[in-house]
């Protein structure tokens, strides 16, 4: 599993239309700060998006947090815990991070191995 040193976020999110809808429920500004802290667990996680249910208080959640996420649409319920809505559309995939890793990986190696038989 890789992790992400950082995540996406849009610049237009405070306006997106389910962050509103969000923000306007009571606790909502609460919630939302949640679904950010999703966003980097997800990341550093290398979850491609899956938040356990275990994870919520590791993300500052609670369960009713998790249903104005879902209320809204920015989490997908699924067998074990929640998906973060368009995940894959905005944030490189665990396999795509793994993939940068080795390749930048191989180009250190290959660039102090040059440096090595030039010493």
């Amino acid at each position: 599993m890789s992790t992400l040193a950082w995540v996406r976020l849009d610049t237009a999110m405070p306006r997106n239309q389910k962050v509103l809808a969000l923000t306007a429920l009571k606790e909502g500004h609460r919630a939302a700060f949640v679904w950010l802290c999703s966003l980097s667990y997800a990341g550093e996680q290398g979850t491609d998006g899956f938040i356990p249910y275990p994870g919520l208080t590791m993300i500052h959640g609670r369960p009713v947090d998790a249903s104005k996420l879902v209320d809204v649409g920015l989490w997908v319920p699924c067998p074990g815990g929640w998906v973060i809505h368009d995940w894959a559309d905005y944030q490189q995939s665990n396999a795509e991070t793994e993939k940068r890793t080795a390749r930048a990986k191989a180009m250190a190696e290959a660039r102090w191995s040059k440096a090595r038989s030039h010493a």
